[in-house]
Formats: C-alpha cells, structure tokens, sequence
C-alpha cells in the first residue's frame, strides 16, 4: 500500500483551482468544524499562531480527510519540516523564502534520499500508520508538495531562480510583510503593493508553477482567482470568529463599536 494521494498536490498540476482557509485558533475543536464547510485545503499556521507539533498534529487528526492539511512552520529548517512530514502531513508551505539556496535547502528536505535529506523513521511516525504501510518509503517522495512564501523584495528579485528549484510546486504572496518590506506596514491594499503582488503572480504562472496568495477581501480573492491564482486562502478561523461575534453585538442596541478584522 503506497502513500496517501496528494490530491492538493495533483489539483495544483491540472489548474483547478484550491480555495482554502486558514487557522490559527491552535484549537483542534475550531479546526474539526471548519473541515466541514467544503475547503479543498486548511492551513495550520504555526508562524504566528501558538502552534507546536502536538498541536498541529491535534488539529491535523481533527480534519481528517475531510479537508487538505497544509502547515506553515515558523520557519525553514530540515529538522521541523522532517517532524511535520512524519505527522502525515504532505504539503508545507515554507515562509520568508528569498533565495535559490534557500529553496534548494526545502527541496531537499521534503524527500528521503538519494533526491533528498529526509530522516527515515517511518516506522515511528503517524504517516506510514506507525510502520504498517509497506509501500511508504517507496512512495512518499511523490506524494510531498512543496510551497514557497515570497514576501519581500528580496524574494521578488529572485522569484525566477526560486520558481525554477527542482521540488518547488507552487509559490505564494505574502502581502502583509510584502508591504511591510515596501514602505506600507499594515497598508497590503496599497496600489503599489497590490501592482507587486499581481505582477507576482502572472511571473510565477508564465514560470509554470503554481500562484497562491491569502485574503479576506472576497473581491480581491476573486480578482486572484481571476488572474490565475490557483491556491486561495479567502480567509481565518479568526478573521470568521472576529467578524461574526462584532456583526452579532452591532445588531443590537447601544452596541460599542468594534474593530474590523484585517483583510491579511
């Protein structure tokens, strides 16, 4: 029996578009009762949410195979992304990404060698079911799906040798440290921005990879989607949570008046 099917992964190849959301309540309960609103994928954060292995294997048991998991470590680094692999998680989306070494580094990491430098303890991990799929190791190499967080100019400067890494599936936009990088700190929606970030994306889609990219603005979502876009997140278990409990207390009486959840 062979890996699990990375249908993520084989969405991503055929140009179907992958609408996803993002968590990051660190909360398997939150994480269980999104799966169950249809998202093709749902990305566990642990850049900056309270996530741990425990916890994102928690949240990843919780969601099954109701919904596509994808993790984002806090960082890019061989031994995290080996302890997430051996979870059973297949696809990592690495963040700060700003060179062809770099990219070259997460490659290698996402495969058991000759291809790559993943630590081979299947027999101890969640992802071969503890040992019992004979056919892992043999695999579990096609079945890992590699994104890569651009989100400064540095990274943009480079987009076309991280794009070209061997092992690289898909690029996504950061656009809050994006903006950040430009001059805009907590303005993403700056004209000069967005320029930038659609100029992105069409880059990396004529660079035949994958484009994706986080908002809450549905009409920014679906002016991505429109141009290409073909892994979304259109919002967070926060941003939801947020919205909704401010909506709630707005539709009565004397209600305070509560800040909106950011569209990043």
């Amino acid at each position: 029996m062979p890996a699990p099917f990375n249908t993520f992964k084989a969405g991503l190849a055929a140009g179907r578009p992958q609408i996803g959301l993002w968590l990051g309540l660190a909360n398997p309960i939150t994480a269980d009762l999104c799966a169950n609103a249809g998202f093709d994928w749902l990305l566990i954060d642990g850049e900056h949410a309270p996530n741990d292995i425990p916890t994102i294997l928690a949240q990843a048991q919780a969601i099954g195979q109701r919904s596509h998991v994808i993790v984002r470590p806090p960082v890019g680094e061989v031994h995290r992304i080996k302890q997430i692999l051996d979870l059973g998680v297949q696809t990592i989306l690495v963040p700060m990404i700003e060179t062809e070494a770099q990219a070259a580094e997460m490659a290698r990491a996402m495969l058991y060698p000759p291809q790559g430098v993943r630590g081979v303890g299947a027999a101890l991990a969640r992802a071969s079911n503890f040992g019992t799929t004979p056919g892992y190791l043999a695999s579990a190499n096609a079945q890992t799906c590699l994104l890569l967080q651009i989100e400064s100019r540095a990274g943009l400067a480079q987009l076309d040798a991280i794009a070209a890494t061997p092992g690289v599936d898909g690029i996504f936009i950061g656009p809050a440290d994006l903006a950040a990088d430009m001059g805009y700190l907590g303005n993403p929606a700056a004209a000069e921005v967005q320029m930038a970030v659609e100029d992105a994306l069409k880059r990396i889609m004529s660079l035949g990879k994958a484009a994706g990219i986080l908002t809450s603005d549905r009409g920014l979502a679906q002016r991505y989607l429109d141009l290409g876009a073909s892994f979304v997140a259109v919002g967070s278990d926060v941003g939801l949570l947020s919205g909704a409990a401010a909506e709630l207390r707005a539709a009565f009486a004397g209600a305070a008046t509560s800040p909106k959840p950011s569209g990043y």
